[in-house]
């Protein structure tokens, strides 16, 4: 299909072209993903319908639907096949409960905005973080009031503002305004409205009135460790798209005093290369302490310099265009005179947090040192509890994982060859149910391998057989089903794993041949173990 589209669109859309490697595993992976979703949902679905005996749970079908994608057209033709009817009316409540949910969080999104018709607020804090301002409103709990008395909380609304209010992923100022009756705690800056900045926080001594003068005075320690960390993110972003390709897009960011978090496109993890070469990059544009530049042109303009704009954001016909080292994007946020002021950078996780979005949490100047000191803290220790010297330890640990390895593959085989020889004790204990083996055993020290190895073995043995093994450790039971394959139009593995395991407090699912399943009381396995023969002989004659 894409080498079609390449063809007929390639001219049009050069990017299919340059590109196509990428979108073609890209395709791979989301249809590797939908079958393993599936996958996943045919499992719930066999374990909810080897305990349903005429209508299929509604709320489970919403499950289905809403967590792994089945249509409930697709659970209903399952059900019909096995002559169960789908609970609809379950399914459309479980729906509108839903809905009514979200409609709930967004009603509580409105109500949370503060009514204001007053003046705009000016932000000085590109420039200065103390600045003379007077108060425009007042609101406690959600209400607009004339005053503010010790140990209010609030919010505090200002004509002028040094406080950088929360936009664009980086958190709002915290600070202090001070008043001649008063003492003002901010905690935080929001937007009451896209040039209305609010203050919130509590009143710690005296009183605030609507229209007093205040001194509003930004947290430095905070603020310069706020613009360290936004810095360093439009670099790492920059550096991101030379290792990884152009096609990485931001798709969110938080930048705050401890970290810059940052989510891109991108369709596989990084290695530790790309995350070392992504490091290095960044702080050469650190150690070469570049002047920061940040210019105010129209949007047209801003297009013509060649700044990185994000996909699918919305722009003024005025913009902020910010060249920080080699990087220049659209920003609106508070950053450092010069790259060197971020100090150090280091990438300190890397992750999926969607399908095709990957994301970077990483570290500056102190918080860069602490984290790098910590971890030669933790090899120092590795070291010494390994016997060698910290440059060692990489080829220590990597025999003792070979090590690890061939042990585990000597007990893996000693376990097959009991699993065989218990095995071949099991077989003469099956007992013969109209032309049907059936077997319902312990297999002592077994785990689920084991289990399904020698479940394979007894069902080439026994030929015609419904088969049931389980292991007990401590309260824990490990439970296998098998059903050969000429059986499987009257006898299903995961309803008969899921009647053993429905008796010992667990579920599970499986193939139609063979399924596993789980259970927390061992206590009551013997007495589950012996039900299986009346389980085949109903089935059996159904």
């Amino acid at each position: 299909m894409l080498p079609d589209l390449v063809s007929e669109m390639g001219e049009a859309y050069p990017e299919l072209i340059s590109e196509q490697k990428r979108i073609t595993t890209t395709l791979q992976q989301e249809e590797a993903r939908f079958f393993e979703t599936i996958e996943n949902g045919m499992a719930i679905l066999e374990a909810e319908l080897a305990k349903t005996k005429d209508n299929f749970n509604g709320d489970t079908a919403f499950k289905l639907h809403d967590t792994y994608g089945f249509p409930l057209d697709l659970t209903a033709d399952i059900c019909r096949e096995r002559n169960v009817t789908v609970d609809t009316a379950g399914f459309d409540a479980a729906m509108a409960h839903q809905k009514d949910q979200a409609r709930a969080a967004g009603k509580f999104k409105m109500a949370s905005n503060l009514e204001y018709d007053g003046i705009a607020t000016t932000f000085h804090g590109y420039e200065k973080l103390e600045a003379n301002g007077n108060i425009t409103a007042l609101y406690k709990e959600g209400v607009a009031v004339d005053q503010l008395s010790e140990g209010d909380q609030g919010v505090v609304v200002l004509d002028n503002t040094p406080f950088y209010a929360e936009s664009g992923g980086q958190i709002g100022d915290s600070g202090a305004l001070e008043a001649a009756n008063g003492l003002f705690a901010v905690d935080d800056t929001q937007k009451v409205q896209a040039t209305v900045f609010g203050h919130h926080g509590t009143l710690k001594t005296g009183t605030l009135k609507v229209g007093d003068a205040i001194v509003a005075t930004v947290n430095l320690q905070a603020r310069t460790a706020t613009m360290r960390n936004h810095s360093a993110t439009h670099l790492m972003h920059k550096a991101l798209r030379e290792v990884l390709g152009a096609h990485v897009q931001q798709k969110g960011s938080l930048v705050d005093t401890e970290k810059t978090r940052f989510d891109f496109v991108h369709n596989a993890p990084m290695t530790n290369e790309q995350i070392r070469e992504v490091e290095r990059i960044v702080n050469t544009e650190v150690f070469t302490n570049a002047e920061t530049q940040a210019r105010v042109m129209d949007i047209e303009s801003a297009k013509d310099t060649g700044a990185l704009m994000l996909f699918g954001e919305k722009y003024g016909d005025e913009v902020r265009v910010l060249d920080i080292g080699s990087s220049c994007e659209l920003c609106g946020g508070t950053h450092v005179e010069r790259t060197g002021d971020i100090g150090l950078f280091s990438i300190v996780a890397e992750g999926g947090v969607a399908a095709g979005v990957r994301r970077v949490e990483a570290v500056t100047a102190a918080n860069a040192l602490r984290y790098m000191q910590s971890m030669e803290t933790t090899l120092g220790g590795i070291a010494g509890t390994l016997k060698v010297l910290p440059t060692e330890v990489p080829t220590r640990v990597n025999s003792l994982l070979d090590q690890l390895k061939r042990l585990e593959r000597e007990l893996a085989s000693t376990k097959g060859k009991l699993a065989s020889s218990q095995g071949d004790d099991l077989a003469t204990q099956a007992t013969d149910i109209s032309g049907v083996k059936v077997l319902a055993a312990t297999l002592d020290g077994a785990d689920a391998n084991t289990l399904r190895e020698t479940m394979d073995k007894l069902k080439d043995k026994l030929k015609s057989a419904a088969i049931v093994l389980a292991s007990v450790n401590g309260q824990k039971v490990s439970i296998a089903a098998g059903v050969t394959s000429d059986l499987i139009a009257k006898l299903k593995a995961g309803e008969l794993v899921n009647h053993v395991a429905s008796q010992v407090g667990g579920k599970g699912g499986g193939k139609p041949d063979m399924a596993m399943a789980g259970g927390s009381d061992a206590s009551k396995l013997p007495e589950a173990l012996d039900s299986v023969e009346d389980w085949v002989k109903q089935k059996i004659q159904d």
